[in-house]
């Protein structure tokens, strides 16, 4: 995002005596300047950039965005973030674009070329080819009056007075205020759209969101056999073989029909065995938790791990609609899916 100077830079002068670290004051400068051109350019933003959502928003095919050097940095991060807010789009390499990545864009598709003078060679090629497939062109440049600004069907300026480079030369403020603007748009196209947190975690399934909201208590509760039961009246005995057997720190008392009438934990054995002392002559009856906690298949595995923690629950069972047991779910098993 290479640009020509065009006022004097902000002189660098020596900290005062007590003040912030040469270092510091430096940070502070910079911060100062990106923030006013930041400021600058939300006040400058007019129907232009609603003329530009309500493009992005009709495209019928995808949005590619372009750029060189830094502008091709920020080009990147906007692809990227329109296409993970809702709104399909790609990256396309300004030099790349010129040996065949052309190949990529249709006359369906928006292009977004980036470009802070406006003048980058191979982003007026590409324009050129462009607009001869009958795609459409949003440029953002920093000088309205430039090739790229005023051959692109809208234009979008985002100007600065001045870079934060003390030379007024490496595209700092520049690119920050590209990128911003890049941000305004994704958001924008995503509340317009809509998009939820379940759509976004959709678009990132590998993510912590994306295993919170797309994953469900079917998703990783035990069943079938890996189920410990047993019936009312077993002995308490053969009830301590099942739990040790299926290793899930309790065992669940079902009835005829396979509706769980209880539950028989841990807990509910060191419990009984300081009330009863000897426990060998007693049944999982007389010692286990009955109406036990329930949850749905098809509840999301997060809200039930909030459930079990509020009631201090390591296990809960699961039942459909009619109350029939369908199977178990363990606090271990939702931190090793990383639920939680």
């Amino acid at each position: 995002m290479s640009r020509t100077p065009q006022s004097s830079p902000t002189p660098a002068h020596p900290p005062e005596p007590g003040g912030p670290s040469r270092h510091l004051a430096s940070a502070h400068r910079t911060f100062s300047i990106e923030i006013e051109a930041l400021q600058a350019l939300r006040d400058r933003l007019d129907a232009h950039f609603d003329q530009a959502v309500e493009m992005l928003l009709a495209c019928h095919g995808r949005i590619v965005v372009t750029g060189i050097g830094k502008s091709g940095h920020i080009a990147r991060k906007m692809a990227a973030t329109l296409a993970s807010t809702g709104t399909p789009a790609f990256f396309m390499h300004g030099a790349e674009a010129m040996h065949g990545d052309l190949g990529m864009l249709t006359g369906q598709d928006i292009l977004i070329a980036i470009s802070y003078s406006g003048s980058a060679a191979e982003l007026l090629t590409v324009l050129t080819v462009a607009k001869r497939m009958g795609a459409q062109i949003i440029s953002i440049t920093g000088h309205p009056e430039s090739e790229l600004a005023r051959n692109a069907d809208l234009h979008l300026d985002a100007g600065v007075l001045q870079e934060a480079c003390p030379l007024n030369l490496a595209p700092t403020a520049s690119t920050t205020a590209a990128l911003v603007l890049g941000d305004a748009l994704a958001v924008a196209c995503l509340e317009a759209r809509h998009f939820s947190a379940e759509d976004f975690a959709r678009s990132h399934p590998g993510g912590a969101l994306g295993r919170r909201l797309l994953t469900y208590v079917r998703d990783v509760m035990r069943h079938g056999d890996a189920l410990p039961l047993v019936k009312e009246g077993t002995p308490m005995h053969d009830a301590l073989k099942e739990m040790s057997a299926k290793g899930m720190g309790m065992t669940i008392v079902i009835d005829d029909e396979n509706r769980p009438i209880g539950i028989f934990t841990d807990g509910d054995l060191r419990r009984l065995i300081q009330r009863r002392g000897d426990v060998r002559g007693l049944t999982v009856c007389d010692g286990m938790t009955r109406n036990p906690r329930c949850v749905t298949a098809d509840t999301l595995a997060v809200e039930a791990a909030a459930r079990m923690d509020a009631g201090r629950l390591n296990q809960m069972l699961v039942v459909d609609e009619a109350g029939l047991l369908l199977g178990a779910l363990h606090m271990h098993d939702l931190m090793a899916a990383k639920v939680i």
